[in-house]
């Protein structure tokens, strides 16, 4: 009889494996401190920007 391999030695979603071993999670922010109360924010990425928008609906919508 064969059996799955096992998950334990794969890092768990949203992780990234360091080269020592170890999970190191990404940085987390709420949103609202983000946006600073405004709706929008732009963001600038490789010479690009990014509009971050908080929608009447509350969600959070990224645009190029």
């Amino acid at each position: 009889m064969t059996t799955a391999p096992s998950n334990l030695s794969r890092p768990a979603p949203g992780t990234a494996s360091r080269a020592d071993g170890h999970e190191q999670r990404p940085n987390r922010i709420d949103s609202l401190s983000l946006l600073s109360g405004q709706r929008e924010l732009i963001i600038e990425h490789a010479g690009c920007e990014y509009r971050l928008r908080r929608t009447q609906n509350d969600k959070l919508i990224l645009t190029k």
